[in-house]
């Protein structure tokens, strides 16, 4: 009798932990299930304010490194005081690539035969002022530069863009997530949670190019035709994910 009395409370402790234990799982799977995520993009288009362009040069093959790096400074200084009498100041002028090299010819029965010296020298403009931009590629041709590309165009602050752009995409996510509820009859409870995909936080350049045309050098002493350059528009995209709570 004595252990039937022991028994009994046992039995009653284990079905009440028993009870608690299925609380506490179903209340974690009340807590990670009945959820519905889905994605808005939001894009909105903006004139670009700023222009990157590289200008550079190449030297000619000299027979020393020497002959080859006076060639390099001289016109590179000339590019530089060109492009600071256009306005562009010394903080939107950087040097991005400098390489000095040896130059070789290939001679039967003798291999590789080294025929001199070149230098290779690049700088990153930034342009504030669209307008200037074919003037920055004429005038600093017009000085020995004989590299120029990768020209794109961005806007300096983005952040009001972004925030306009953030807006429309949970606007849009919303909008979705109503309509794909009403189709599956499902009923939405409230956002539980909101996440900015970073894959789709980005500025790209829209419709840029470029128009270059140059006269033949023997007319460079009578200046350079300015390309034509369009900036055209940038695109500002923000992606976020909404996740809802499903009654």
């Amino acid at each position: 009798m004595h252990k039937n009395q022991i028994i009994l409370p046992l039995a009653a402790i284990l079905v009440v932990a028993g009870i608690a234990a299925t609380a506490i799982v179903m209340g974690n799977r009340s807590n990670n299930q009945d959820r519905f995520t889905i994605n808005g993009i939001g894009i909105v288009y903006a004139k670009a304010d700023i222009a990157n362009i590289t200008v550079g040069l190449k030297t000619a093959t000299k027979k020393t490194a020497a002959e080859a790096t006076v060639e390099s400074t001289d016109k590179m200084n000339k590019i530089v005081a060109a492009l600071q009498v256009l306005g562009i100041e010394d903080k939107d002028i950087k040097t991005t690539d400098y390489s000095l090299r040896p130059v070789y010819n290939w001679i039967e029965n003798q291999g590789q035969v080294l025929k001199g010296y070149e230098v290779s020298q690049n700088v990153s403009v930034k342009v504030r002022d669209l307008s200037q931009i074919g003037e920055v590629i004429a005038k600093t041709t017009e000085q020995g530069a004989n590299q120029i590309g990768n020209v794109s165009f961005t806007i300096d602050d983005e952040y009001e863009l972004k925030n306009q752009a953030r807006e429309l995409a949970i606007t849009k996510a919303k909008e979705k997530a109503e309509m794909i509820a009403d189709q599956a009859g499902m009923k939405l409870g409230e956002v539980k949670g909101v996440y900015e995909v970073s894959s789709g936080y980005q500025s790209m350049p829209m419709y840029a190019n470029a128009k270059m045309e140059y006269v033949a050098d023997e007319a460079v002493g009578a200046g350079i035709i300015s390309p034509s350059i369009q900036s055209g528009q940038n695109e500002i995209r923000v992606e976020v994910s909404l996740s809802y709570e499903v009654k």
